[in-house]
């Protein structure tokens, strides 16, 4: 019979956010896999936790991964951990479960800290819809392209950034996205926890004037529809209305219902189209 994967999810900074379950199953398993294992035993050794342990990161992921599936396949119960907080999330966790389900062993996730969701609660911004993008990627092409998704999100956007390219992606996303609100998270649940509300334009001024330390969240409000909306009214009211109607004219619609979609595009009346076209 095999075994199972136990995603563990592990406190981000004070120890005390570790549940009773978590610590129950980091004893009760026959192997911990962990990112950093240097990390990893000071939360063991803390908490008298005796389990074997073994790296599973970003560099071995696959190899390892196999390896961790073989030991489930002959009955072995592992449990997953990462630095901190919630396996999978943002990190290659997703890649050892996705092996597990392929190969028909049980996933189960002991819920527990999550930076994003941590600083989501504490940004102010809304939270009833969110697009969680991690860190950013950093290729430029397809930083670039993500950036320009982004531009046009309307839910809370939460990001990832380290303290030293802070300042930079500060600047990008200013230059990127426009000015906007933020809740800047540092050292969440840690002593010196910060939360730093503003604009863009004044998050980086301040963290240019002061350098930040610790992990950064960054919690960005989406565009609201109404702007989205009053943008693309005002590239078609740029547009000569003749023109207009050919756009529609030339995708096969005939003339009544162009009408119909370019008196909406204006937010005009159909009658104020027609008035407008005699007139020309």
């Amino acid at each position: 019979m095999s075994g199972m994967l136990y995603l563990c999810a592990t406190p981000i900074g004070n120890l005390e956010d570790i549940t009773c379950r978590v610590l129950r199953i980091l004893k009760e398993v026959d192997l911990i896999a962990a990112e950093d294992t240097r990390n990893s035993i000071k939360l063991l050794n803390h908490f008298e936790i005796k389990t074997p342990m073994t790296s599973y990161h970003e560099y071995n992921k696959f190899d390892k991964g196999r390896y961790l599936v073989e030991q489930m396949l002959e009955g072995k119960n592992i449990a997953l951990i990462t630095d901190a907080g919630t396996p999978g999330i943002s990190d290659p966790g997703e890649e050892l479960v996705a092996m597990c389900y392929e190969t028909g062993i049980q996933v189960t996730s002991l819920p527990g800290a999550a930076a994003c969701i941590t600083a989501l609660t504490l940004s102010g911004l809304p939270t009833r819809r969110f697009a969680f993008e991690a860190f950013l990627p950093s290729d430029k092409k397809e930083r670039a392209v993500v950036l320009e998704e982004l531009k046009q999100e309307t839910r809370t956007i939460i990001l990832y950034e380290a303290p030293h390219r802070l300042v930079k992606t500060l600047e990008e996303l200013l230059e990127k996205l426009g000015d906007r609100k933020i809740s800047l998270c540092r050292e969440l649940t840690k002593k010196h926890e910060t939360v730093f509300r503003g604009s863009l334009l004044e998050a980086f001024s301040w963290y240019k004037e002061n350098p930040p330390k610790g992990e950064c969240v960054m919690v960005l409000a989406g565009r609201s529809r109404e702007e989205i909306e009053q943008e693309a009214r005002q590239k078609w009211e740029d547009m000569p209305l003749e023109e207009h109607m050919e756009y529609y004219m030339s995708q096969g619609i005939d003339k009544k219902e162009a009408m119909k979609l370019v008196a909406k595009d204006r937010g005009i009346s159909k009658r104020d189209v027609y008035q407008a076209l005699l007139k020309n």
